[in-house]
């Protein structure tokens, strides 16, 4: 979390001395919080029997911003969740650069979600009420409370979900996974040192630049929102991962070669058919990458990337190793093109794929 988003405790005040707006954020700000802000930094860290430093890293992991030895900023459940953590630790099931890795998750991962929240609900009321954005962001908080319920609700749903997914990615396809990841390659390829074998995708919408700059506020935000969407669902039912979305791109993952060429394609043509959508630019390739802080890395990656811009709108580039693992599946044609120089690879066979026999991926 940056500094933009980070939460500052809130000044003590008469209650007669607030506006209806500020008695609003308090009552929404206890009831979040699970109380009134009554403990400072060193006596949360001294309840959870740690030093101060030891929970400035814990907090720093969540981004909280710096509070100083007198600011009255903590509640009792922030001393609960700071205790939460130390056992976990004390007890021997997780290491100390283990537990502040996977909070750094959460606290990184809750912060987009909420942004992500707030401005979906700020552009709904300025559409639906016909309120300027600063005023929906008023009335914001007095509708919160109605929500706070239902939206912790679906977001631990939504966790669990998430990870017996993940708990079945790694238990019921750890054995096709292992002969997958041997297709196609040699055994001395760069990125060979790296554990996890994956399809790696980029899609690029074509001349999203200029097309932003002729756009007002609202129809680029829609139209990012309808791209993200549309990435989103298609890499969903494709089976694959939607790693992250930079602006205009789109980075994601699948188990498979095929699953990554079926989802490559897929996009490619649900871009071309858009009405609204420029074309995009999709490339993907087929090796290992190492995956941190919900990132991915490696050689992998970065070809995939070089491959995007080589691409012709609404076409899709893959290297000539992927194509060895994709080459007997009659899914797919492989059309090769002239050799290109890629920096950071040199020279380079990309080859296009097309779609084969069957009908692709269907989303209903």
């Amino acid at each position: 979390m940056n500094g933009e988003h980070a939460e500052e405790p809130v000044e003590a005040a008469a209650p007669e001395a607030l506006s209806a707006e500020r008695l609003a954020a308090k009552a929404l700000e206890s009831r979040l919080l699970g109380g009134e802000r009554k403990l400072r930094r060193r006596e949360v860290a001294a309840g959870a029997g740690l030093s101060l430093l030891s929970a400035r890293k814990l907090w720093r992991a969540l981004g909280f911003p710096n509070f100083g030895d007198d600011d009255v900023a903590f509640t009792e459940r922030d001393q609960a969740a700071l205790s939460t953590v130390v056992d976990l630790v004390r007890s021997g099931k997780l290491t100390e650069e283990a537990a502040i890795s996977i909070t750094r998750s959460i606290g990184q991962m809750t912060d987009r979600m909420v942004v992500w929240q707030i401005e979906a609900l700020v552009e709904d009321m300025v559409h639906e009420q016909g309120v300027t954005d600063a005023i929906a962001r008023k009335r914001l908080v007095n509708e919160l409370p109605a929500l706070v319920d239902a939206l912790e609700e679906m977001l631990v749903y939504s966790w669990r979900r998430q990870l017996n997914a993940g708990i079945q990615r790694l238990a019921v396809r750890a054995e096709a996974g292992l002969r997958a990841s041997e297709e196609g390659r040699e055994g001395d390829e760069d990125d060979a040192p790296l554990p996890l074998a994956r399809a790696v995708g980029f899609a690029d919408l074509v001349s999203y630049t200029s097309l932003s700059r002729r756009m007002n506020e609202k129809t680029l935000a829609r139209l990012v929102q309808r791209f993200e969407n549309k990435c989103a669902e298609i890499i969903s039912v494709g089976g694959g991962r939607l790693v992250k979305t930079v602006g205009d791109e789109v980075l994601y993952i699948a188990e498979t070669p095929a699953a990554g060429a079926e989802i490559s394609l897929a996009l490619a043509q649900a871009f071309t058919e858009d009405e609204i959508l420029p074309e995009a630019r999709v490339a993907m390739v087929w090796g290992r990458i190492l995956s941190r802080l919900g990132d991915i890395y490696g050689p992998t990656v970065n070809l995939a990337a070089r491959l995007t811009s080589l691409a012709d709108p609404g076409t899709v580039l893959i290297d000539s190793m992927t194509a060895a693992a994709l080459e007997h599946d009659e899914r797919f044609v492989m059309e090769p093109r002239p050799p290109e120089n890629v920096r950071g690879f040199g020279e380079i066979r990309p080859v296009q794929l097309t779609r084969g026999l069957g009908k692709g991926l269907v989303v209903d």
